[in-house]
């Protein structure tokens, strides 16, 4: 999945009504609105407007709470009549892989973790794998011949991409007729 791809997925329906307002959502609304229209061109201090909206509030809370419980009936009535389109699911379908793909190349602390991870477990046979898995974190950072994993893993590399590039020659050559 790319990046617009996996943004789509938190995309929620335009034609699913909005939640209700909370009163003091309601009223730090209105309380704005109010601010903007005397003083236009005025930048808002947020602390300064957080204060005097808490204090405003404490008195006159009783008249949002009612426009509250309205808006909350409508999100009720607005909520049983609406049907969420067809096809669109919340989570998208993972997409099914190859079986004949090429394997992706192991990184070079893979490479590393492949050698180590048998001596690790003959020494501490009673650890669970996330034990392990810091034992080798941290005998990665102390590893002198990264340079073998290294190059190890430019190989894998190299052999995964003509693996590939041969992968998609032999499916493009299968599907035509």
């Amino acid at each position: 999945l790319n990046l617009s791809q996996n943004l789509s997925l938190f995309k929620s329906d335009k034609l699913k009504p909005k939640g209700a307002l909370s009163p003091y959502t309601i009223f730090v609304q209105c309380t704005r609105e109010e601010q903007k229209k005397k003083n236009p061109n005025a930048n808002i201090e947020f602390a300064a407007f957080s204060k005097d909206c808490s204090a405003k509030w404490k008195v006159i809370k009783f008249w949002y709470e009612d426009l509250a419980a309205k808006d909350k009936e409508r999100y009720n009535k607005q909520i049983k009549n609406y049907v969420p389109p067809e096809g669109d699911a919340k989570k998208k379908k993972k997409k099914n892989k190859d079986p004949n793909a090429p394997k992706k190349p192991m990184s070079a602390f893979l490479l590393f973790c492949q050698d180590e991870r048998p001596k690790v477990r003959q020494l501490h046979p009673d650890w669970n794998v996330g034990q392990a898995a810091k034992e080798l974190a941290a005998r990665w950072e102390q590893c002198k011949n990264r340079s073998k994993y290294n190059a190890q893993a430019v190989a894998e590399k190299a052999r995964y991409e003509k693996a590939v590039e041969n992968y998609k020659k032999s499916k493009a050559g299968s599907e035509s007729p």
